[in-house]
């Protein structure tokens, strides 16, 4: 928490010119480069760096996770773990009722993509992979700090915030949300999103700091600048939809 009372003055920030590419929109580009240079006027210094494999953060996020989702769920059958479902057919049907009732459509999505990606066949060309690409995603982010660099800023998600329900039935454009956020999670170093502005219709914009290994006193110290610099954004109004969805 002491961290957060400190001046940024002297903290180097780095800003990814692949994190501001086309597929960014164009209010999320803006707030962000506007924190940016908040954080230049209270003392900081930003610097254009790279993160070549950051577009690929995504497909080996979703293979490593996945294929750890299925390996550990494995043992949720209903009979060394979780709750069992016997429809009094035999084994196979409670192992089928089981794991059918107990898991959701996204649970369920993610245990039959990491089952693929580890069988034989496909271990070394889905999994192992995507292994190769978090350690080069991870090496890249720690030379950035060797370099000198604090914090990496980018944007928290390549769009400001959608309505409630709109990305459900399409999982792609759902896991596309996270090519900035799966990074540091890859990397295995500590990350925070603050809000740092809104859309025009009042949605809400974040941007993310990444931070080197161990390094939560620095991003923090650099999220409570940002807060200070830019100000609270107001909170969206929600409006009600018949049947009580919020939009």
């Amino acid at each position: 928490l002491a961290a957060c009372d400190l001046d940024p003055a002297g903290l180097r920030v780095g800003l990814p010119r692949e994190c501001f590419e086309d597929a960014l929109d164009a209010d999320v580009a803006a707030a962000v480069r506007r924190a940016a240079e908040a954080l230049e006027r209270a003392g900081a210094r930003v610097e254009d760096v790279s993160l070549p494999l950051v577009r690929h953060a995504v497909a080996a996020y979703y293979l490593v996770a996945t294929a750890e989702a299925s390996s550990n769920l494995a043992r949720y059958d209903g009979v060394r773990y979780g709750a069992r479902r016997d429809p009094g057919r035999g084994i196979a049907a409670m192992y089928a009722a089981t794991r059918g009732e107990g898991f959701g459509p996204e649970v369920k999505r993610r245990i039959v993509l990491g089952t693929f990606a580890l069988q034989a066949g496909y271990h070394d060309r889905y999994y192992g992979r995507a292994m190769r690409v978090r350690a080069r995603l991870a090496a890249d982010l720690e030379r950035l700090h060797r370099s000198g660099i604090d914090v990496v800023l980018t944007p928290t998600s390549p769009t400001a915030a959608f309505e409630i329900g709109a990305r459900v039935d399409d999982p792609v454009a759902m896991y596309l949300s996270d090519v900035y956020t799966v990074t540091p999670s890859l990397a295995g170093v500590p990350a925070i999103s603050v809000p740092v502005g809104a859309t025009p219709g009042g949605l809400p914009i974040g941007a993310q700091l990444i931070g080197g290994a161990f390094g939560e006193a620095v991003v923090l110290r650099a999220a409570a600048a940002v807060e200070r610099a830019v100000g609270r954004t107001p909170a969206p109004q929600l409006s009600a939809r018949p049947g009580g969805e919020a939009a």
